[in-house]
Order: C-alpha cells, then structure tokens, then sequence
C-alpha cells in the first residue's frame, strides 16, 4: 500500500471527478490520503471531503501565504477543530519567502501557534517552507527546546542542512514529484541519505505532476511514480519504498491507525 501524505482534495480543480479520482488512486494501490487545511475559514470544506470517503483524513491549519489574512488562528482553535475523528494533524503551516503573500512576522506568528497547537495535542504538523531555511530550522530549533513536537517538511525541496537539521529534531521529510523532475540530481541526493525510517511521499495536488504526467492535473494516484524515484535513488525495490513510507506514516500520524 502507498499513502498520500499531502495532498488538496477540497480544491475546486477536483470536485467535478472527485469520485473517480479517489477510486483511481485506489486502483493504484493508495490506500490511504492526507488532505491538507490551508484555511481556518473553509474548514468545512477539507472536513466534508475526509468525512465523504474512507481512507482519506485530514489537517487543520492556515498556509503562510494566508496567514496575513485569516482571522482567529489561535492553539484554542486548532485544539479544538483537532476533537474531529478525521482530522489526524495540523497545518499547513510554516514559513514561505518566495512569494511573501504574508509578512513574515505573521507567518513566524502562525507558525509558532501551529507549533504549540501539535505540542498540546500530539498530534503532528505538516510544514511548509521555501526560501526560508535558515528562519525555518531557527524556530524548529528553538521551539523543539521548549518542549516536543511531531511533523514533517512537506514537498521538501530544501538544502540537505535543513533536512538532516529536521531529522536531528526527530522529524520526517515528504517528498513530492519534484524529486522525479530532471533537474533535482541535489534533491535525489538528499532523498537517498537520509533514514529510510523517516521518508514519506506525497502529491501536493494538484500542483506537481511527477515525470511522466508533468503537465496533467496531480491526482492522488500519481505518488506512485513519486515512490518509484524515491526507490530508484536509493537503489532499493520499490516495495521495500512502499512499505517503509506508509509505515512511517501510521508512526507519524498516529491518530490514522487508531
């Protein structure tokens, strides 16, 4: 079985399809997805989708280039919003300085609050970062010293400092389809040094079609391909990849395996 530990179902680009979409990643062998809260405000939304099928959960959080705009992103919330059976995590939060849609400071802001929402609960926090890896592994560092919490860097695309920094912490890495496009000989890298123990995949779709569906709409099915790569690199079998990844996703999100 794999698992798509990130991905968007709740996005207007699915919901056309979105039965078939979810049996086509069934016939692929994903047993179970992650969809990703990116906003407070549609909540609703990314829990209609968990609750619509089984096998798929899900997050609560504001992604950071939100953070400058949502109201009432606060621990209480999230905690609270956490009660749900489907919801196993939080986030996205995290740090974004390549498009800065947010201050920074309101993303610091929000990230912290996520933080410390995934430490009351022990629930884990999916992490989005880009441009940002100094700031990023500056708050997990500080943070982690005020008390222990779980997540993973999503879509990770990031220098190997920030990664193996991350493990250091205890955290897991997600790789998406950018690990499988021609340019990535430094992500692949990464992806084969680091513990196997600590690796998941993922879609982020529908953005980022792994190689060969560069160009098509992601769907959840498509981590496949992501996880062939991831096994390629590491020059092991692709069952061997199979097995490790949604293992480490049931230790991670822990809530999903009851």
């Amino acid at each position: 079985m794999l698992v798509d530990s990130h991905c968007h179902l709740d996005f207007p680009d699915f919901q056309p399809d979105l039965n078939q979409i979810v049996e086509r990643a069934r016939l692929a062998g994903v047993g179970l997805m992650l969809t990703i809260g990116t906003h407070l405000s549609k909540v609703d939304q990314v829990l209609a989708v968990a609750e619509r099928f089984d096998g798929v959960y899900c997050t609560v959080g504001v992604h950071p280039h939100e953070a400058g705009r949502e109201e009432g992103i606060s621990v209480d919330r999230l905690t609270d919003l956490a009660a749900h059976p489907k919801v196993v995590g939080f986030g996205e939060s995290g740090l974004d300085y390549f498009y800065e849609h947010s201050p920074r400071a309101a993303q610091q802001s929000s990230f912290r609050i996520h933080i410390e929402a995934a430490r009351r609960t022990g629930l884990p926090l999916v992490i989005h970062t880009r441009d940002a890896d100094e700031d990023t592994a500056a708050i997990l560092v500080e943070e982690q010293a005020r008390g222990p919490f779980s997540g993973l860097l999503h879509c990770f695309s990031s220098g190997r400092q920030l990664a193996e920094k991350a493990v250091e912490l205890g955290l897991y890495i997600s790789f998406s389809g950018i690990l499988t496009f021609n340019k990535t000989d430094s992500l692949r890298q990464v992806a084969r040094d680091l513990p196997l123990d600590r690796l998941l995949v993922e879609t982020d779709a529908p953005y980022l079609a792994p190689v060969p569906h560069r160009g098509k709409r992601n769907e959840p099915a498509f981590v496949a391909a992501t996880a062939a790569r991831l096994a390629a690199a590491r020059d092991i079998g692709l069952a061997a990849v199979e097995t490790a990844t949604t293992a480490n996703f049931l230790r991670l999100f822990a809530k999903v395996a009851g």
